[in-house]
C-alpha cells in the first residue's frame, strides 16, 4: 500500500522509479521517491512528483463457477486479516469490489468484453474466453502487483451492462475472484497463491437454486436452463483451471447416507499441492500417513449420520498432494476445538483460532461442515503466506548488501 506526499517537479531524469496507471483514459506518469519533497520549477513548467513508501501487493487467485461460494470465502478470508470487506465508499453502488483495511477483492466479471445483450447476440456465455478481455486483465493485475493504481471496468450484474470504471489502488492483499483467474497463463504467473472451489454438479445445482431463486428472483426453469447452457463452456474453460491451483476445496455428496438425494450433508476435501513456496499442507495426526478418524461422540456432538475425517497423500493432475477430508456436520461449533487440536500446520496465531473464526461467522453458509472449516483454514494459510513473503522482501536488501 502506498503512503504518499505530493509535490511538483519537471525533471524527467529523476532517479526514482516511474509508475503508469494502466487503464486510465489518459496515461499518467508518477515519480516515486523515498522521503524527500521537491517543488523545483524548470522553465516555468511543472510536473507531478510523489514521495511514497510502496508495499507491493501479494496476489491471490480464486476460481469457481457462478454460485459456488466465492463470496462467502472472501468474507472469511478478509476477516482473518481483520476488518469487514465493504464496497468502495462513495463509488458505484453496483460495484463488485470489496475493500477492507488490508485486502481488496475484485470480481473478474468486470473484465467481460461483452455485456449481456452482446453475449446474447454473439451466442456466447460469460464463461467463453471470447466474452472476456484477458489482455486488460493481465495489464491491470500486473500494474497492481507492481504497486500502481488502475482504472478498472465495472460489470453491472443488475443491468447486464458495462458501467464506467472505478479507481483501484494497490492493497496489501489483492484477490482476483471469478471464472478465469487461472485461465490466461500470463495472469496465472502473477499469482502468489491460487485456490479452486470445485463443487459437484449435484451440490452446485442445490446451491444455485437457493441463491438465484431466493436472492435474484429467478425461476426454477430458468436456473435449469442456465446450468444446461453453461455446462459445455464450464467443462471446456473453467473446470480445467483446477489443475493449476495450489489448493482445491472439493465439495461432494455425503458417503455417510446411502443413496442420499437431499444434498444437505456434505463430504468436503481440501486438496493441498506439495512443494508450494511459503505453503505447508495441513495434516491430521501424523504427516504423510493415511488416516481415517471418527471423532469421539462424547467430545464432538453430531447428529445422524455422524462425522468422519480422513487424511493422506495422493496425486492430483500429476502433482503430489495431501488431502484432508471431512464428511458430515457439526452440531456445536464450540466443540470444534477438539478437532482443531488434532490438526497441525494450521498457521494459527494462538490455540483455538480456527474455532474462534468459525464461531465468529457461525451464520455464514457452510459453517457447520467442511466448506466453512476448510475455507477458514485456507484463509489462515494465506495470511501466513503473506507474512512470509513480506518478511522475505524485507530481508532481500540486507542479503543483497552482503553480496
Amino acid at each position: 500500500m502506498a503512503i504518499c506526499s505530493a509535490h511538483t517537479t519537471t525533471s524527467l531524469h529523476s532517479p526514482c522509479a516511474t509508475v503508469s496507471n494502466t487503464g486510465f483514459r489518459q496515461k499518467q506518469v508518477i515519480f516515486f521517491t523515498s522521503n524527500r519533497r521537491s517543488g523545483r520549477r524548470h522553465g516555468g513548467a511543472r510536473t507531478f512528483q510523489v514521495s511514497c513508501s510502496v508495499e507491493k501487493p501479494v496476489v491471490i487467485g480464486l476460481a469457481a463457477d457462478s454460485g459456488c461460494g466465492k463470496s462467502t470465502f472472501m468474507r472469511r478470508l478478509t476477516s482473518v486479516f481483520g476488518g469487514a470487506a465493504e464496497p468502495p465508499k462513495g463509488g458505484n453502488p453496483d460495484s463488485n469490489t470489496l475493500i477492507s483495511d488490508t485486502t481488496t477483492v475484485i470480481c473478474l466479471d468486470d473484465y467481460h468484453s461483452l455485456d449481456r445483450t452482446g453475449r446474447k447476440e454473439k451466442g456466447v456465455t460469460a464463461l467463453d474466453p471470447r466474452a472476456n478481455n484477458f489482455d486488460l486483465m493481465y495489464e491491470q493485475v500486473k500494474a497492481i502487483k507492481e504497486g500502481q493504481a488502475i482504472e478498472k471496468p465495472i460489470y453491472n450484474h443488475v443491468t447486464g451492462l458495462l458501467d464506467p470504471p472505478e479507481v483501484i489502488t494497490p492493497p496489501k492483499i489483492f484477490v482476483i475472484e471469478g471464472l478465469h483467474p487461472m485461465f490466461d497463463e500470463r495472469v496465472r504467473d502473477l499469482l502468489d497463491f491460487s485456490i479452486y472451489l470445485d463443487i459437484s454438479d449435484e451440490v452446485k445445482f442445490a446451491w444455485k437454486i437457493q441463491r438465484d431463486m431466493a436472492e435474484r428472483g429467478h425461476s426454477l426453469e430458468s436456473i435449469q436452463a442456465s446450468i444446461e447452457a453453461r455446462k459445455p463452456d464450464f467443462d471446456a474453460f473453467i473446470d480445467p483451471q483446477k489443475q493449476y491451483a495450489d489448493a482445491v476445496i472439493e465439495v461432494l455428496p455425503t458417503q455417510l447416507i446411502p443413496d442420499d438425494n437431499e444434498g444437505k450433508v456434505l463430504r468436503v476435501k481440501l486438496i493441498m499441492k506439495e512443494g508450494v513456496k511459503h505453503f505447508n499442507p495441513v495434516y491430521l495426526f501424523d504427516e504423510g500417513s493415511s488416516i481415517s478418524w471418527v471423532p469421539c461422540g462424547r467430545k464432538l456432538t453430531c447428529s445422524y449420520p455422524g462425522i468422519k475425517f480422513a487424511y493422506g497423500p495422493d496425486t492430483y493432475f500429476g502433482h503430489e498432494v495431501s488431502v484432508l477430508e471431512m464428511d458430515g456436520q457439526f452440531d456445536r461449533l464450540d466443540e470444534l476445538i477438539y478437532v482443531e487440536s488434532h490438526l497441525s500446520n494450521l498457521s494459527t496465531k494462538f490455540y483455538g483460532e480456527v474455532t474462534q473464526q468459525m464461531l465468529k461467522h457461525a451464520d455464514f453458509p457452510g459453517s457447520n461442515n467442511g466448506t466453512g472449516l476448510f475455507q477458514t483454514i485456507v484463509g489462515l494459510k494465506i495470511r501466513d503466506l503473506y507474512e512470509q513473503i513480506v518478511a522475505e522482501r524485507a530481508d532481500a536488501p540486507a542479503e543483497a548488501a552482503k553480496v
